[in-house]
């Protein structure tokens, strides 16, 4: 009897460790697809406010875009934005609220610069919802269109230097260079390059 005992418990045993008994690890997660931000903007805009994909409610996406810190202590981000271009909302009109998603990380982000290219993914949930950031200048109310809460963060090694340059910063000679300015190099006024 203990001998049927053991050839029963070896079966079962080796039945528990064949590989197709073992499920695999990605088995329980999610596969995510990848989107661009164009997706986030549906043609059909909502009266009441900015338009919404809402079919996304939900699902779980990748998307990369550049990171502004709102919850931030030290190097460490617990909150963010994600815009698609660098430099927006920072002295321009911002982005509209389709174009920006708040982004809580599943654990701090180790920032190494504002607008650092990043790659999130997780599950999205559309909502307005208004978050106050403090930018080159003070503080400003940024409103996002869509949450992602417990996402994972990468750092995006093979984005762009810059996305979609634009002229309509004040600050792009700043940010991006006076060798990517249409104007020529900024000279001071006559007053000042004379010492008297």
């Amino acid at each position: 009897m203990a001998g049927r005992f053991r050839v029963f418990h070896a079966a079962i045993l080796s039945l528990l460790v064949t590989p197709a008994f073992i499920a695999p690890a990605s088995a329980s997660a999610v596969e995510a697809r990848e989107i661009d931000w164009p997706e986030l903007s549906p043609a059909h805009g909502n009266p009441d406010g900015p338009a919404l994909a809402t079919g996304l409610d939900g699902e779980t996406i990748r998307l990369s875009g550049y990171l502004l810190p709102a919850d931030r202590e030290g190097e460490l981000v617990y909150a963010f934005m994600l815009v698609a271009r660098r430099g927006a909302c920072s002295h321009m009109q911002q982005p509209p609220a389709n174009q920006v998603i708040r982004v809580v990380p599943s654990e701090p982000y180790r920032l190494s610069s504002n607008y650092e290219p990043v790659t999130i993914t997780g599950a999205l949930r559309p909502g307005l919802e208004k978050t106050q950031l403090f930018i080159l200048d003070g503080a400003a109310i940024i409103q996002s269109g869509y949450t992602m809460r417990r996402a994972e963060v990468s750092p995006n090694r093979n984005a762009p230097a810059w996305r979609d340059p634009s002229q309509d910063n004040p600050w792009h000679r700043v940010t991006r260079g006076a060798e990517l300015s249409a104007q020529p190099p900024l000279e001071p006024p006559e007053s000042l390059s004379s010492t008297r």
